[in-house]
């Protein structure tokens, strides 16, 4: 009896031997089995249209100071800032208070150069009649000379005056600034500045490889954060002909017509040329990943079981795509999902 208990319990140990052994070796398979699995997509050049994005503040086409001739004290500002304002509107009312005594200047000026008229007249006719000498007559046409001097700078003084006590504005535009109040005497500064804005202006700085693209007449849109997903129409009416040392750029000027002078100066706006097209690889946006603590982009490239990380340079963002400028070649595959186990040169398996 014994003998048979003996013979059945070491059938049972090694009956139960093959079943953990074997669970043992599946686990070590599955682990050994760590390589990435990824999707990849075969990428190619195209033609792609070339944009020149800028941002840039509004000026006016014309700037026009409002000044005193001369100091005075001012009685009345019709206009504030902010305020259109039209060509020969009357802005701001000065003291007169000297007027009158420049008037008077006017005055005595033309008595005097009347009376200087009939001495030199009566001159010259008592020389044809033998009564008067030459010299006479060549004094006082001197003096006739001089008295006409007299009361041509008494009445453009007079002018002057009367132009400083009433300041128009000889353009036509908007007040972008109001330097003193009622009560004020002029001084250095401007009474008002007015700003011209049919049209309005924005300069944008265009780098040296944009250069060759860009010239005057070329068309131009204009946006601006007042009137989100509004387009103006703009022309570049001038390119600098020479760089700026600082920044190494050329200064290029867009006009926008602004007929409704809806567009102020000051405002931020962004301008958009089309700068023709060229042949670059484009990319699932997918496929590129930004390298975290940095502004550098980068693409893994699947070639024979492995993978490249290729630093790339991005151009325009095209839908779900990006102009890559740099870093992949046509025809390259590049991966598209699983990226986050990679690293340059592991190997991987191609999901299907």
């Amino acid at each position: 009896m014994k003998k048979y208990l003996y013979a059945a319990t070491a059938l049972l140990s090694i009956a139960t031997l093959p079943a953990c052994s074997g669970s043992d070796n599946n686990q070590t398979s599955e682990k050994e089995d760590n390589t990435p699995i990824v999707k990849i997509e075969t990428v190619n050049q195209r033609e792609v249209v070339q944009e020149g994005n800028y941002t840039a503040t509004v000026e006016p086409d014309l700037i026009n100071n409002i000044s005193a001739s001369s100091p005075n004290r001012i009685k009345e500002i019709f206009v504030d800032e902010g305020m259109r304002v039209s060509k020969g509107q009357k802005l701001v009312v000065l003291d007169d208070v000297n007027t009158s005594s420049y008037e008077t200047q006017v005055a005595n000026a033309k008595a005097n150069l009347e009376n200087v008229q009939l001495n030199y007249d009566r001159a010259v006719e008592l020389l044809k009649i033998g009564g008067g000498t030459q010299q006479n007559v060549d004094q006082m046409q001197l003096q006739l000379t001089n008295a006409r001097n007299t009361l041509a700078n008494a009445e453009r003084t007079l002018r002057n005056v009367r132009e400083n006590t009433v300041l128009i504005s000889p353009i036509s535009g908007v007040v972008t600034a109001r330097n003193y109040d009622p009560g004020d005497m002029t001084g250095t500064l401007p009474v008002l500045t007015v700003a011209r804005v049919q049209p309005v202006k924005i300069v944008i700085n265009i780098s040296e490889s944009e250069l060759s693209k860009v010239s005057k007449g070329m068309p131009a849109q204009v946006t601006f954060d007042t009137y989100p997903g509004e387009e103006f129409s703009g022309t570049i009416t001038m390119v600098a002909p020479t760089v700026d040392v600082n920044s190494r750029t050329f200064g290029a000027e867009v006009t926008v017509q602004n007929p409704d002078s809806r567009i102020l100066p000051g405002m931020f706006g962004r301008v958009k040329l089309n700068l023709g097209t060229a042949e670059h690889v484009v990319v699932p946006d997918l496929a590129v990943v930004k390298q975290p603590g940095s502004g550098n982009h980068y693409v893994y490239v699947y070639k024979d079981g492995k993978v490249c990380y290729n630093k790339v340079e991005l151009g325009q963002r095209l839908g779900d795509a990006y102009e890559l400028l740099s870093g992949v070649e046509p025809g390259a595959q590049v991966v598209v999902s699983g990226q986050a186990k990679l690293a340059d040169g592991a190997s991987v398996k191609v999901s299907k």
